[in-house]
């Protein structure tokens, strides 16, 4: 089917790129991309609202993100219903036929109102519904807030009803973490591994020396996003961060101060990088994704892949050439269960006809009802660093056996270590396995020597050269020198091969940097 195809060539660009959690639109606006009994189908499989597809999007998605090592969160749009033009075709199921005194009016659209006590529930169930069905890694709360306008968002019956002479502000505040705490309660509940988040507006409040001229979560469209993290009912936030320069930096550090015992990674506004936008160029983003990393917050996000698969401003090559050379393991999520499973047992190297695998036994998990997968690390020395990132080369496998690439086998002194991860995110002690006594590596044939800015190439016929990462990406190439120019390069392994001009390849050698 075309519609799976190309979601399973979206998912092969992103995990070219290290990308390690997907969230998947998954309630669109009192619609759904999977068989619920709550609300019908959107049209945005079929071109009809409440047509079957034919097939479960949401079952289909999980399964191809799991085969990559990827996690899939759902991502819930919860307030917004849809606009008013289309209620009439939304038929019984539409929650403002259900559901009418939940449902506010506003603008050209009809909303939840977050003020009625059964607005909480019935996201709830939502959420639920989700969880039950599926093996979801994460529940993505998605406009969790009151519309924009706010103050024209004609709630004063609820409040008249409910308010208890609380202030207006306070009590609106209150309704949406009543909201976020009943769907976190109700998921944790069913599966306590899933992964609760949201992305709230990306300026919290005012900062002292920083205005956030009037859009901001807190004040602006009531959400208290660091006071969820603080009381326990959130793990992680995505703030909309899609901003530059003052608007960014100052309020990201804010983010970090009030991480608590959550996570907090920012979204990128990768749209701008677009001339049909604000054509923002790419040291916009890499400076900002840089200047993340450095405060140690909690990854990054980005809206949204068309923008990436694009390649606009040349921002798939950078994260995948320089940000993200090499696999990573996402947030853990263990503040209910930090047990580690137990360790993987009698680590292998087997082969098959063509094929070379590492083959384990399998781990029992310290958890009832959650799955156990595996985590592969590679280097060339003894025992495998696993906090190294760069030995990192497979993660959340679900079989207790490995494929070993070309270079790894070719590189037979490579070393092997494997852990298992449970759903909290809780990571084994390593099984090591010493394929050699000496590795590949050391021997002068094939190690080549540099001091970080050029490395020493031996004499050669070709007339071009190729410097691949571990992975067989090619990361540069160029003409030949003797002392070949490396300066560009991050941190790590490579490999170094002849580039002929009809493309015949012969490997020179090995340097890390």
């Amino acid at each position: 089917m075309k519609q799976q195809q190309e979601f399973c060539e979206i998912l092969d660009r992103l995990k070219a790129i290290n990308i390690n959690t997907v969230l998947l639109q998954t309630r669109v606006r009192g619609t759904t991309i999977y068989p619920s009994s709550i609300e019908p189908w959107d049209g945005c499989l079929t071109g009809t609202i409440g047509k079957n597809p034919g097939y479960d999007p949401l079952a289909f998605a999980i399964e191809e993100c799991h085969k990559r090592g990827m996690e899939l969160h759902a991502w819930v749009v919860t307030i917004p219903c849809f606009k008013i033009s289309v209620a009439k075709r939304m038929g019984k199921n539409s929650v403002l036929k259900k559901y009418p005194k939940i449902c506010i009016r506003h603008n050209d659209s009809w909303y939840l109102d977050p003020g009625q006590p059964q607005t909480a529930t019935y996201l709830a169930t939502i959420c639920k519904e989700i969880t039950q069905n599926y093996d979801i890694d994460g529940i993505h709360l998605d406009y969790i807030r009151y519309p924009e306008n706010a103050k024209r968002f004609k709630d004063n019956n609820s409040y008249q009803k409910y308010g208890k002479k609380q202030k207006k502000d306070s009590w609106r505040r209150n309704n949406i973490t009543h909201c976020v705490r009943t769907i976190y309660n109700t998921v944790k509940a069913v599966k306590p591994w899933v992964k609760i988040s949201s992305s709230p507006v990306g300026k919290h409040e005012d900062l002292t020396h920083y205005s956030s001229y009037n859009w901001n979560a807190y004040s602006a469209v009531y959400q208290d996003a660091q006071g969820w993290l603080q009381e326990g009912i959130h793990d992680m936030l995505y703030p909309m961060m899609y901003f530059q320069g003052n608007h960014f930096y100052p309020f990201a550090i804010d983010w970090k101060e009030n991480e608590h015992e959550g996570s907090v990674a920012p979204g990128l506004g990768i749209y701008f990088l677009s001339p049909q936008e604000k054509d923002w160029p790419l040291e916009t983003i890499s400076r900002e994704l840089q200047f993340i990393r450095s405060i140690k917050l909690g990854g990054q996000a980005f809206f949204r892949y068309k923008f990436i698969n694009e390649n606009h401003k040349g921002i798939y090559d950078y994260l995948r050439n320089t940000f993200y050379p090499y696999p990573a393991l996402p947030v853990p999520c263990n503040k209910i269960d930090s047990i580690p499973p137990s360790i993987p047992q009698t680590l292998k190297k087997q082969t098959k006809g063509c094929e070379t695998q590492l083959c384990w036994q399998p781990s029992a998990d310290n958890t009832k009802g959650t799955i156990v997968r595996y985590n592969i690390y590679a280097s060339k020395t003894y025992p495998v660093d696993i906090s190294l990132a760069q030995n990192l080369i497979a993660t959340n496998l679900d079989s207790c056996h490995f494929s070993i690439d070309g270079l790894h086998c070719d590189a037979h002194g490579f070393n092997f270590a494997v852990t298992a991860i449970d759903r909290f995110g809780n990571e084994s002690v390593a099984t090591q396995l010493l394929t050699a006594e000496k590795s590949i590596y050391q021997s002068t044939k094939y190690f080549l020597c540099n001091d970080g800015s050029t490395v020493s190439l031996p004499e050669q016929d070709y007339p071009f050269v190729v410097i691949t990462d571990l992975f067989g990406h090619i990361v540069q190439t160029g003409t030949y020198n003797q002392n070949y120019n490396i300066s560009s390069l991050p941190k790590g392994m490579y490999e170094v091969r002849t580039l002929g001009k009809k493309g015949r390849t012969i490997r020179i050698g090995y340097f890390m940097k």
